[in-house]
This record gives structure tokens, C-alpha cells and sequence, in this order.
């Protein structure tokens, strides 16, 4: 299983998208990396994930997320979700 997921961080409410296929792990390396981008804005908090049962389909779905950068869409998205959805 691979994973698509936004946190956002609790310093400015920003938020950041990723895929991965260990969300538990990867969460945890986001909060504690001292390098990168998201080292700068630590705490993070998981917001929102979907499910995909391969790499291809998760990389498509995270691009397109990427592609918004529109904070008000990834709000509603948030708004929205159940707690959890397969792609």
C-alpha cells in the first residue's frame, strides 16, 4: 500500500503533501528531520490521507494535489474527509 498524505504544521499552518508507503514512519521523520523543508516548520500534524494500492496511482494523485496550491482547496478536502479513502 502507498500513501498520500498532507500535514500541516502547527508553527504557521502551512501545509505540505508527500506520499510514502509507511505514513506512520514518514510522519514521525517530518517532525524529527533537521534537514529539508519541513524541519523548519516543526511540529507537523497529519491532516489527511488516501490509500492506493500501488507507487504509479499514488504519484499521480500526489502531483495533482501538488498542482492546486490553493490552500482553500486542500482545507475543503480536509473539511470533507471521512478519515480515510482508497484511490
Amino acid at each position: 500500500m502507498y500513501f498520500v498524505y498532507i500535514i500541516e504544521s502547527k508553527v504557521d499552518s502551512s501545509f505540505y503533501i508527500g506520499y510514502t508507503a509507511d505514513l506512520e514512519s514518514r510522519l514521525q521523520k517530518h517532525n524529527t528531520s533537521n534537514t529539508g523543508y519541513t524541519s523548519r516548520k516543526q511540529p507537523w500534524i497529519l491532516r489527511y490521507f488516501e490509500e492506493f494500492e500501488n507507487k504509479t496511482d499514488a504519484l499521480k494523485r500526489e502531483k495533482h494535489l501538488k498542482r492546486q496550491k490553493n490552500k482553500e482547496f486542500y482545507q475543503k478536502l480536509i473539511n470533507n474527509w471521512s478519515g480515510s479513502s482508497v484511490g
